[in-house]
């Protein structure tokens, strides 16, 4: 009788284990995993779920307008940078959202709108649900202090600390500097880790950044070589100053990174030199307010694919781009797909400025939303001597806000930038352009050319349409043989060059829009 007794109980027990093991998610949701915060780092004053679940927010300062400057011997001012928000967690989607601001707004917004997310409020919560996987924000009432989601697909692969070559960062906080890899290792930091510091590669194979915890530059600081007169004129050499990027590749082959947030980037966020076989996944770029902070710029590389990341910087985005002095003499076989740009100064697609290599070709930019932007959306700059050809631009979504600040070159310290609410500036499209720079050209006489390039599915979501240009440099060194197959302004297909608004300048042949 004892024994049945016990048996009884153990398996009421099992079975109200059961029970609450399987108590369902709030409706339209699936199962998530939470990130915590690291320890020791500041929580933001959010209060929001995810499936019923508390989610941390993590603090982060970005660009309050777009203010810029020569920066040798000179960085931004504090003053310059606003408060904004992120949140990370893992998940297939769908997954449902309850926040509730601290103060009181008129309008929600979240982006990108292709994920046609539509939020619902009630007694000042917000209440929504996100489809799948991937970056996206949450704007009250506009651009500023906007809470960004950062939601990655359930990790495929782990990684053993104790394995050979394996630089593991667990739960916590820690120092690096500049951690300088060799070939066969890999970096992995914890969903609950954030590691201060940069992560260089030079003349290595089969290294790997992974994990889902921050990698975070604020510690990363110019050195100031030598002092330039005139910050404010525009014409100064950017050689007086020695900076690191935050992950910065040279000469170096079969590279992966996935996952990871990269968090104040003194630079750019993450630098190819001369690289092949480099594969970037779901990474998310976020605190970019310091100058120059490009996103993922892939300079000679070969066979590079980049998808799912979420890029929000204060330099361009997404970039091909070309330099001397290493191991190739082109940049082609590159792939830019399915990617989130918020762009606070700068370009958000870009081929250039710097075009440096014999070639830069079969370069793809393809379902791309630019949620924001406050330069071209669609930039070829073409200021050395490459010729850029068979590029494509496919299925990109650009976002326009109806108040949009114009660019600002900040001439003194005294100067403050004076925002315009009335303002009617709208970035460019499309950008193609043959120049000579005074700077970035480095005298050389050497001029490139612009064509065979593909525009298709271009969508603009805005009140107007943009303006696009294109101007070549003289009858040799043209823009030419460019294809417009779909253009849209909202859901009207654009036919015509005076409807696209597009500017066609001096030496430009065969642009052709259907």
């Amino acid at each position: 009788m004892r024994k049945r007794i016990v048996l009884l109980i153990i398996g009421l027990v099992f079975i109200a284990g059961f029970a609450v093991a399987q108590v369902p998610e709030p409706s339209g949701g699936a199962p998530v995993k939470i990130y915590p915060l690291p320890q020791g780092e500041e929580a933001a004053p959010i209060s929001i779920t995810a499936n019923g679940q508390a989610l941390p927010v993590s603090l982060c300062y970005v660009s309050a307008y777009p203010y810029n400057r020569r920066w040798p011997g000179h960085q931004r001012t504090k003053d310059q940078r606003e408060e904004a928000y992120f949140a990370r967690l893992a998940g297939t989607g769908p997954i449902v959202f309850q926040y509730k601001p601290a103060r009181p707004f008129s309008a929600c917004v979240i982006r990108p709108l292709s994920a046609k997310v539509t939020p619902e409020v009630k007694d000042g919560v917000i209440t929504f649900t996100l489809p799948h996987p991937g970056g996206y924000t949450v704007e009250l009432d506009g651009t500023h202090n906007a809470l960004h989601l950062f939601v990655d697909p359930p990790m495929d692969y782990t990684v053993s600390p104790n394995a050979k070559g394996v630089h593991y960062f667990g739960p916590g906080v820690h120092h690096v500097g500049i951690l300088n890899l060799k070939d066969d290792e890999t970096v992995y930091i914890d969903e609950g880790a954030v590691v201060y510091g940069s992560i260089h590669v030079d003349k290595v194979q089969r290294i790997r950044i992974l994990g889902r915890g921050i990698l975070d530059n604020s510690e990363n600081v110019e050195e100031i070589l030598f002092k330039v007169e005139n910050l404010g004129d525009g014409t100064v050499d950017v050689g007086n100053s020695r900076r690191d990027h935050t992950i910065h590749l040279v000469d170096s082959s079969d590279i992966e990174i996935e996952g990871i947030t990269i968090r104040d980037s003194l630079v750019y966020n993450i630098a190819g030199f001369g690289c092949s076989n480099t594969t970037i996944k779901n990474i998310k770029t976020i605190g970019c307010w310091r100058y120059n902070s490009d996103g993922i710029d892939l300079h000679n590389c070969r066979n590079a694919h980049v998808s799912g990341c979420f890029v929000r910087t204060y330099d361009d985005s997404l970039c091909a781009k070309g330099h001397t002095g290493y191991r190739f003499d082109t940049c082609e076989d590159i792939l830019f797909e399915n990617c989130v740009i918020w762009n606070d100064w700068g370009k958000g697609l870009e081929i250039g400025a710097e075009t440096r290599a014999e070639h830069l070709r079969r370069i793809v930019f393809r379902n791309c939303d630019i949620i924001h932007l406050t330069g071209p959306a669609i930039d070829i700059m073409n200021v050395d001597y490459g010729r850029v050809h068979d590029v494509t631009f496919e299925d990109i979504r650009v976002e326009y806000d109806p108040v949009i600040q114009r660019p600002t070159l900040q001439k003194d310290d005294e100067t403050p930038f004076i925002a315009d609410p009335n303002s009617t500036y709208m970035p460019p499209a499309i950008c193609f352009d043959i120049v000579k720079h005074a700077e970035y050209s480095g005298g050389l006489d050497r001029r490139g050319y612009i064509y065979d390039i593909t525009l298709r599915n271009i969508r603009i979501h805005a009140d107007r349409m943009p303006p696009s240009s294109f101007k070549g440099y003289d009858d040799e060194h043209a823009v030419y043989n460019v294809t417009v197959d779909g253009l849209f302004l909202n859901d009207k297909r654009i036919t015509t060059p005076e409807e696209a608004k597009f500017h066609i300048g001096e030496h430009v042949r065969n642009i052709k829009i259907q």
